[in-house]
């Protein structure tokens, strides 16, 4: 029987963690006001540590130590390609529809000369990447970010982004795939990749922070205060040390829009 790995199970497990955190969590008087959950979320931050230093981060390693830089260029790019499908959906969603074409117009260009994505040729012709997840799209429709979380092995969220991950893996192409092997491979590989990609600023991290739990929330809300949640004006990143800081309780694990 072949085993699937599939994002669903820990996208539902996030939403029935939301539902416990609701029931509120015992905080000091200096608690951060964005963070009343802190107790339990640093819990949870410590376990997504303890499981990066264990498995992913030593896997992430001999993966970058043993792939050329130009494959994994085109394992960034592909992925990259994927997300842009469903950037597509949330640009029209949040009546955008000049970066719902510019995505629209990555993906056709990418998929077809670009060999599937693993070259990104949009990138060369200058057409600008407007990356959007669900989250983003229900901020930019009135709803409150609520408590910032930090949900097992997907890393730092609020209640708002945890609800949106559960509608951006039924728009992952990734997820979708109904050959259970592919996927399995797929699903791995951009995990193993993402993190890779963040082994040095992990690093810098652990230098520079002496409190890496207040570090990463605070840049993650800083991040996502903007106004609807936007990232309108912000430069395109291929990965983004607040979303899934390495050591920072959020193993790479596969994101499906990876913001």
């Amino acid at each position: 029987m072949t085993t699937q790995i599939t994002n669903k199970p820990l996208g539902w497990a996030a939403a029935a963690l939301v539902l416990a955190l609701l029931q509120g969590c015992a905080t000091g008087p200096n608690a951060n006001p964005a963070d009343p959950l802190e107790p339990l979320n640093r819990t949870v931050f410590n376990f997504n540590d303890g499981v990066d230093r264990a498995v992913l981060k030593p896997v992430a390693t001999v993966y970058k130590d043993v792939t050329p830089a130009p494959i994994r260029t085109g394992v960034a790019s592909f992925f990259g390609n994927i997300s842009d499908v469903w950037s597509v959906a949330n640009n029209l969603l949040q009546f955008k529809p000049e970066a719902a074409a510019d995505s629209l117009f990555r993906v056709t260009v990418n998929t077809l000369w670009g060999l599937g994505g693993i070259f990104d040729v949009a990138s060369e012709m200058k057409i600008p990447k407007h990356s959007e997840d669900f989250g983003r799209t229900l901020g930019y429709w009135g709803v409150a970010s609520g408590p910032y979380l930090v949900l097992p092995l997907l890393g730092p969220s609020t209640v708002r982004d945890s609800v949106g991950s559960l509608v951006d893996t039924q728009g992952d192409l990734v997820d979708r795939s109904h050959n259970i092997p592919v996927r399995n491979s797929l699903i791995t590989l951009r995990a193993v990749d993402k993190r890779a990609s963040l082994l040095s600023a992990g690093d810098l991290l652990e230098q520079a922070s002496l409190d890496k739990y207040s570090f990463a929330r605070d840049i993650y809300l800083q991040r996502h205060s903007r106004p609807n949640g936007s990232t309108a004006g912000a430069p395109e990143e291929r990965y983004d040390l607040p979303e899934a800081a390495p050591g920072a309780g959020a193993p790479a694990v596969p994101d499906p829009a990876v913001k």
